[in-house]
Formats: structure tokens, C-alpha cells, sequence
């Protein structure tokens, strides 16, 4: 049925007389009433047939009735100028663009939505991920599509090793979703990734920046085997909003696993966003963790809602506060450190690779580039 003010057009054959086609009209009210208008008679010089009844019904809306009301907007909330960044694009970003495609290839820097893409990819920086791209969490800050992944892709590595090389890179950043349909958790492919890029391009250092693969300590190994020359793992938030913030996941596994990967010899890495709800002591103590724990490169920046069913942004830090803060983790023995508003977890990556050698030749027992 129709609703009120809808016009429909009925084609019908009746049930009883003449077995031809009738073209009827039927208008129907704002109150609901209807009213059968005849449009044509019955056509001339047709021989009628036996068939049986029929109707076919379209309805259409009635081009001057009254639109529904549409609700209000959310007022929508402005990010500041410091937060403010240029379209991507440019040659070099449309050309890293189609060579991912044509390789059939997944970043974090589209999945996530990251605003730093077209600075990124104009200097042929990139954070491939693997392991498909939906997600077994669903995390309440993070743009990546949640769901049932796809079965793995034995061919991926070799294909994301052929990128790397092909883009003869001094150091890169791979990531993964989480797969916690997986025994492993991924991390035999993590493995079979990281020995094909080493293969493909034996002077590029690798970042890997992993899942918590449930707390498993031993697929933890399996990853560190495979010599990443950073081993990065991010705790995203206090101890108090992790749970909210990170729904399927902890702060103390987290922390355990980046533990467990420094008392194994690895360069370890964490990131933090700032903006939902901490407080500047819980950083403080954050941070006074990570120091103990002998952290080796850290990042903050402001978190930013991807969309109205994330987390919302309880307020923009200024980019002063970041300073301080990116002092404050230097005073606590944190090797290095970028911290900004728009800082995500690989930015200036690509920058790195003079320090994780040099690094690695100090204090590091695991990394590709400590066997060179």
C-alpha cells in the first residue's frame, strides 16, 4: 500500500468481462482516501485472450506534497588551525596510490583515515598492512572496518615484500588488524612478511607494529624470530580509559607484551592519544612506565573522532602541551620521542633509520639490521 498522498498507477486485467488491458489511476488523499480514475477506454481492434487476473502496482509521490521535515544537524565541532591539513595529493601520492592498488595491497593510512596521508605519501612513506583489512575488535577510536575477515592470503608477503622493494626505502612501518580467528593470531604470516622483505630489500630497517595477539607471549616470539628492527605496540591510552577506549582489549597485556619483547633484546615503541578524557598525572605516570620499562621510541598525538558512532573528543591539547610533554618523556630515558597534534604512530618513520642502527649497535640483541 501507498502512503497517504502517494499517486498510484495501476495496470490491471479484471476478473470478469472483456479480457483486455484497463489503465486506471488510483489517487489517494492526505487522510488516506482513495478515488479510481479510468485513463483510456478499452483498446480498439484487439482481440481479447483468456488470461488470468493480474495487477501490477507503481507508486509514485506526489511532486507537490508537503516535504517531510528533516531533524536538525549536530552542530558540528570545529577542529582547531594547528589541526588543519591540505587534500592529499600530488604526483608522487597518485602514483604510491596506484601502485597500491595494482598490487592489491592494504594501508592503515586509508583504512584508518589518517590525516597525514598526502604529506606521507608524497615522500614515499606508507604503513602496509597486512592480514586483509577488517577487523575481529572493534575498537571505539579506530576507522578500520570491523567484521569477519577474509581468509588469509598466502601470496601477500611476497607481494608486499615486491612494493617495499620497488619503492627502495631506507626504512618502513608494517602493520596488521587483528585476527583473533586465527590460532596464532597472524603471526606466522607477521613471520613470512618480514623474511620476504628482508630477502626483497636487505637494507631496508622494519618497523612492525603488532596486535596484542591475545597476551600469547609465544606468538609474541614467533614475530620477534623473524628480526624486526623495532618492535612497536601501541597502549593508545591511560590504565583507567583502556577498557572503553579499547573494548576487547587490556592495559596490562598490552604493557606485558611490550615488556616481554625489551627483556628479549628488541627496540620497542608505544603510542598514546591525547584527548579523551586523561588527565595530565595519568601521562605523567604513563610515561614513568614506559621509562622503566627502557622504551625506546615513543608517540603522542590528538586523538580525532572518525566518525559520530566513535568516541567523541573531550578536548584538543595544544600543541605547547605537547612539547612539554615530549620533554618530560626525554627527562624519563625515552630515546626518542615525537609528540604533536597530528604525530600517529609512524609518523617521521621513515626518519628513523640512522637511530635504530645506530641503536641496535649499542643495546639491541634483536633487529635485521644488528646482523648486517
Amino acid at each position: 500500500m501507498g502512503r497517504p498522498g502517494d499517486r498510484e498507477l495501476r495496470i490491471a486485467s479484471p476478473d470478469a468481462g472483456p479480457r483486455d488491458l484497463q489503465l486506471r489511476v488510483l489517487t489517494r488523499g492526505p487522510a488516506g482516501e482513495s478515488t479510481l480514475t479510468s485513463l483510456a477506454a478499452m483498446l480498439p481492434n484487439r482481440q481479447p485472450r483468456r488470461a488470468m487476473p493480474w495487477t501490477v502496482a507503481v507508486h509514485l509521490p506526489l511532486l507537490n506534497a508537503e516535504p517531510a521535515a528533516s531533524p536538525e544537524p549536530a552542530p558540528r565541532r570545529r577542529h582547531p588551525e594547528w589541526l588543519r591539513v591540505p587534500m592529499p595529493g600530488g604526483d608522487g601520492y597518485q602514483a604510491l596510490r596506484r601502485m597500491v592498488k595494482e598490487l592489491g595491497l592494504h594501508t592503515v593510512c586509508q583504512s584508518a583515515s589518517c590525516p597525514n596521508i598526502g604529506e606521507c605519501w608524497n615522500h614515499r612513506a606508507l604503513t602496509i598492512m597486512i592480514l586483509g583489512d577488517i577487523c575481529t575488535r572493534s575498537c571505539r577510536f579506530c576507522d578500520v572496518a570491523t567484521g569477519r575477515p577474509l581468509p588469509v592470503d598466502p601470496d601477500e608477503p611476497e607481494r608486499v615484500a615486491k612494493m617495499l622493494a620497488a619503492l627502495e626505502l631506507s626504512h618502513t612501518v608494517i602493520t596488521s588488524v587483528d585476527r583473533d580467528d586465527l590460532r596464532d593470531g597472524g603471526a606466522g604470516i607477521w613471520a613470512e612478511t618480514l623474511h620476504a622483505c628482508h630477502r626483497a630489500a636487505p637494507d631496508m630497517t622494519i618497523e612492525v607494529l603488532v596486535p596484542d595477539f591475545k597476551g600469547d607471549l609465544a606468538d609474541v616470539d614467533t614475530v620477534l624470530a623473524a628480526n624486526p628492527d623495532v618492535f612497536a605496540h601501541n597502549l593508545e591510552t591511560v590504565p583507567r580509559l583502556s577498557r572503553e577506549v579499547r573494548v576487547q582489549a587490556r592495559y596490562d597485556r598490552s604493557y606485558a607484551v611490550l615488556r616481554h619483547a625489551r627483556e628479549r633484546g628488541a627496540l620497542v615503541k608505544t603510542g598514546l592519544m591525547l584527548g579523551l578524557g586523561e588527565t595530565r598525572e595519568e601521562l605523567g605516570e604513563v610515561i614513568d612506565q614506559l621509562g622503566e620499562l627502557g622504551l625506546t621510541i615513543l608517540t603522542m598525538g590528538q586523538y580525532l573522532q572518525p566518525s559520530k558512532k566513535h568516541l567523541g573528543v573531550e578536548r584538543y591539547v595544544h600543541p605547547d602541551e605537547f612539547a612539554e610533554l615530549k620533554q618530560y618523556a626525554l627527562t624519563r630515558g625515552i630515546d626518542h620521542v615525537e609528540s604533536g597534534p597530528l604525530v600517529r604512530s609512524s609518523y617521521h618513520a621513515e626518519g628513523q633509520a640512522n637511530l635504530i642502527r645506530r641503536m641496535q649497535r649499542e643495546r639491541g640483541k634483536i633487529g635485521f639490521a644488528s646482523l648486517r
